[in-house]
């Protein structure tokens, strides 16, 4: 229990000391009109409260990353502990406050064009395609995810095979709505609700766990080096990349953009972005280390991820145990609400990156629709295909999304000649551990654990050798940006 609180409290101080430093090293200046309120159109760019921001911000990013992610990082041990602290507070926050203010000082721009303005039109190339096939896949999997849940209990017939058809059908239509109409016509009237009630799933759980170590029923896991991962991958890299969402995830900047229209002062960054990173960095850990109390040690997990129908049947298990008949709020939050409102931002987020790169004025109701019908027919289609080879490369994109934001965070630090080493430091590393897994992964090379880490560290190096010693002349950022 002593090493799960500890944590808790690091991050929690960490957002008033380490936060407060990387939003003054930022520089936010409340003088600078946002593009909420020079660009109003009443659909995409409203002030909102910046609570209903923060809340909503907290919901586009959690999804089920901080639930799963973290049970299956459960398998690493406590040292998955120290990742989502630390990782949460020198990298995840950091990588979010800057795809944020980033994105709001270009008017709300995506990370895709955002990347191309910084790093170039290669990258900004590179960066469309991993942002559309990662967005596409999350809301194609979100879609099914809870359309399933449906399914196993309110049973509808079967489409060609297809046995969630008519609920994923039912949810796609809800998917539409909440991606054309305006964002404070759904999105922002039940996000901060059920972000509440996600919030109030993770105090169950801790209830739950406090309880159960009182009582003796069950057993906190305090830290040790010696707990090697049942399937005996290696922390470096496979850690980094299991756990994502709840310490650094490229998902996130896909997000943040969305939430940069509605800011109504540029000082709400910091609560909006780096505080709804520490929330779901506290959630990580709270399902970390119910999965280790509960389920048991890195074997028992891996059984229980195996032969309870992966994370989900764990989630189950662990909501059963600790909270008995209440268990089933979490269940119902965890595995419906959850992925429902990550899908429906997600879509949305697909919209806005389409419209960014073809440079579509998104005003029109009819022009939202041109963009959305095509993005739901091609979700439709793949939801019929057996993509988990594909699936497996979600993660390893995921976390070279998150190094390729960060190298462009550190870019407008550098051209604005702010301290870019918050930034910096961590897109190397990133880029180390994106390297390293694809080099020595099951869908990667296969290539052995020291060769794909001195590869992967050999290519970071690189890359920051170029980044220091390549010119950042571009002029902007202070002032406001026109698309």
């Amino acid at each position: 229990m002593i090493t799960f609180l500890v944590c808790v409290a690091i991050l929690v101080l960490g957002y008033f000391t380490y936060g407060t430093i990387v939003d003054r090293i930022v520089g936010p200046d409340d003088k600078i009109p946002t593009p909420a309120v020079r660009l109003a159109d009443g659909v995409d760019y409203q002030v909102l409260p910046w609570w209903k921001v923060l809340l909503t911000q907290f919901l586009n990013i959690a999804g089920l990353g901080p639930i799963f992610g973290a049970i299956l990082g459960a398998m690493f041990g406590p040292v998955a502990f120290l990742w989502i602290t630390f990782g949460t507070l020198f990298i995840g926050g950091v990588h979010d406050i800057l795809s944020g203010y980033v994105s709001l000082k270009h008017d709300g721009m995506s990370i895709a064009e955002l990347v191309g303005y910084y790093l170039g039109k290669n990258a900004r190339n590179i960066m469309r395609l991993f942002s559309f096939v990662l967005l596409m896949l999350v809301g194609v999997v979100f879609t099914l995810a809870p359309a399933d849940w449906l399914q196993s209990r309110v049973p509808l017939a079967d489409f060609y095979g297809h046995s969630s058809f008519w609920w994923m059908l039912i949810l796609m239509g809800y998917f539409i709505l909440a991606t054309i109409l305006p964002i404070n016509a759904l999105i922002s009237k039940i996000f901060p609700i059920l972000s509440g009630s996600m919030i109030f799933m993770a105090v169950l759980l801790l209830i739950g766990l406090f309880i159960g170590v009182a009582n003796g029923t069950t057993q906190m896991v305090e830290f040790t080096w010696n707990f090697p991962h049942a399937d005996g991958l290696n922390i470096f890299p496979f850690l980094f990349v299991t756990i994502a969402c709840g310490a650094v995830s490229g998902f996130h900047a896909t997000k943040s953009p969305m939430m940069a229209r509605c800011m109504s002062k540029e000082t709400e960054s910091k609560r909006v972005f780096y505080g709804a990173m520490v929330i779901e960095g506290v959630v990580a850990l709270v399902w970390a280390a119910a999965a280790m109390a509960v389920v048991g040690d890195r074997f028992l997990i891996g059984q229980g991820v195996g032969t309870m129908g992966g994370a989900g049947g764990v989630v189950n298990y662990l909501s059963d145990y600790l909270l008995g008949n209440w268990g089933i709020v979490l269940v119902v939050i965890a595995i419906f609400i959850v992925p429902v409102t990550s899908a429906d931002t997600t879509f949305r987020s697909l919209r806005l990156l389409i419209a960014d790169a073809f440079k579509i004025e998104q005003s029109s109701l009819k022009m939202r629709c041109i963009i959305s019908f095509p993005i739901f027919a091609l979700a439709f289609i793949i939801s019929f295909l057996d993509f988990q080879v594909l699936w497996r490369y979600f993660a390893w994109s995921n976390q070279t999304l998150a190094a390729m934001a960060l190298w462009t965070g550190a870019a407008w630090l550098a051209t604005n000649k702010k301290f870019h080493w918050i930034a910096s430091v961590p897109a190397a590393f990133m880029s180390f551990i994106s390297i390293s897994y694809i080099f020595q992964a099951p869908e990667g090379f296969t290539l052995p654990a020291t060769i794909s880490n001195i590869v992967g560290i050999a290519v970071a190096i690189v890359l920051f050798a170029f980044f220091i010693f390549m010119p950042h002349k571009q002029k902007i950022s202070t002032e406001p940006f026109s698309n």
